[in-house]
């Protein structure tokens, strides 16, 4: 599974970290161009492609692609 964070989109709101059964983002020091803080992917490997990252995100800023 390839995590696609759209940081222009993001808004800082940490679903993503706070929904992740398996923690595999923590909030960065990272601003994006609006000055919110990013999540930072720090354990891609953990990932058990649940969806809910991309399911909670409200600015659609999360994509979860399949690899082939």
């Amino acid at each position: 599974m390839e995590i696609r964070i759209n940081k222009e989109f993001c808004k800082g709101c940490g679903y993503c970290i706070e929904y992740c059964p398996k923690k595999v983002y923590e909030l960065s020091d990272e601003l994006n161009g609006k000055g919110y803080r990013v999540p930072a992917i720090v354990r891609p490997e953990d990932c058990s492609e649940c969806g809910l990252c991309e399911l909670y995100c409200p600015e659609f800023a999360i994509i979860l692609k399949k690899s082939a």
